[in-house]
C-alpha cells in the first residue's frame, strides 16, 4: 500500500477511541506536554481524526497505549515508518488497517506478535 492511499482513509472510520492529549498523559502517567513529546520522538502517534471537524486538534489512538506504556514495539516502528516518508497520519492509518497478518498490525503488536508487523513496514518503508 502506497502513503496516497494512506493518506487518504478515514481515520475517524478506523479508530475508534481518541485520546486528547490529557488523556494520554494520565493513562501514560505523564504531562500532557510529555505526550507531545512522545509524538515528536515518534514513541506514539497523533493525528486529527476527522479533519473537517471545526476545533479538531490532534489525538492519539488509544490502542497504542498499553499498561501505562506505548505498545511494546511501536515506537521502533513509529521510527521505521517515518524513515521511510510516512507522516503520523498514514502510520496511524496502516496500522489500524486489516494486513492479513491476520488481522491488524496493531493488534498483532498488542498481543506481541510484532515480527511480521515489523518486517512487513521494512518491505513497505524501502
Amino acid at each position: 500500500m502506497d502513503a496516497r492511499s494512506l493518506a487518504d482513509q478515514d481515520l475517524g472510520a478506523l479508530v475508534t477511541e481518541w485520546l486528547d492529549w490529557a488523556q494520554a498523559g494520565k493513562a501514560l502517567g505523564v504531562t500532557p506536554a510529555k505526550v507531545r513529546t512522545m509524538v515528536r520522538e515518534h514513541q506514539l502517534a497523533a493525528a486529527v481524526p476527522n479533519p473537517g471537524e471545526k476545533g479538531a486538534g490532534q489525538r492519539v489512538p488509544a490502542a497504542l497505549i498499553q499498561d501505562g506504556l506505548p505498545v511494546k514495539g511501536l515506537p521502533g516502528l513509529l521510527t521505521l515508518l517515518h524513515d521511510g516518508g510516512y507522516d503520523d497520519r498514514e502510520c496511524i492509518a496502516w496500522l489500524f488497517m486489516d494486513q492479513d497478518l491476520p488481522g491488524r498490525p496493531i493488534d498483532a503488536l498488542r498481543e506481541n506478535r510484532g515480527s511480521e508487523v515489523k518486517r512487513r513496514a521494512q518491505a513497505m518503508a524501502f
